[in-house]
């Protein structure tokens, strides 16, 4: 299918700092038992996990820690979905590849876009408006008229993909994924599914049983 929403370069941090901070209010640092295992992943162990789950069971004022254990992803999604994503401002952070600049860099493809919920006879006029996106392309490259350049923005389908890198917290995922996981959406659903595969996302992302 053309234009599904991936995820790359997905990098979690911070989550030894972060249990250690939960272990200050009660300086209850000797029992903390997680470790880095021989491929650099770090371990939970049964008394950290224990608490992580009990704080994160508590509710926001008291899972504090999560808002510590940040997620970097690059995500390539068609602009009707970051539309949505970016209701979730608060905390999250993003660098965008540059529509404003670059747009005109390359030659219209069909391979640029989320299409794949589209008919044969939608696919016809989808192929239409880039050829006519195309043309303006080269008009402008040609004469850098800044009309054109404006034409292209304008016409722009939303489906469109770009690629951002985010970073974010599993305090931010806990309200997106429980917001978002049943969206009619389907790229939110992939998203999810991302989420979900995140170290310890079961038990402090997700904890379906406290939802």
């Amino acid at each position: 299918m053309i234009g599904v929403l991936s995820v790359k370069n997905t990098e979690v941090m911070n989550f030894h700092n972060a249990i250690r901070g939960a272990r200050n209010p009660m300086n209850s640092w000797a029992r903390s038992d997680s470790f880095y295992d021989d491929d650099g992943n770090y371990i939970l162990g049964d008394n950290d996990l224990s608490l992580a789950v009990r704080l994160r069971k508590a509710g926001s004022d008291h899972r504090k820690f999560l808002r510590q254990i940040f997620v970097s992803l690059d995500i390539t999604a068609p602009i009707y979905w970051w539309k949505e994503f970016d209701t979730y401002k608060v905390g999250t952070v993003a660098n965008s590849t540059s529509t404003m600049h670059k747009i005109t860099s390359a030659p219209f493809d069909l391979a640029q876009f989320s299409c794949d919920h589209m008919d044969e006879e939608t696919l016809d006029v989808m192929r239409l408006v880039l050829a006519h996106l195309e043309k303006l392309r080269l008009k402008y490259l040609e004469t850098k008229d800044k009309e054109v350049w404006y034409h292209i923005i304008q016409l722009l389908p939303s489906n469109y993909n770009q690629m951002r890198t985010v970073t974010m917290n599993y305090e931010n995922l806990i309200g997106i994924y429980h917001s978002r996981k049943n969206h009619k959406l389907e790229e939110w659903h992939t998203f999810c599914h991302v989420v979900s595969s995140l170290p310890y996302a079961k038990e402090l992302i997700i904890a379906e049983e406290d939802c």
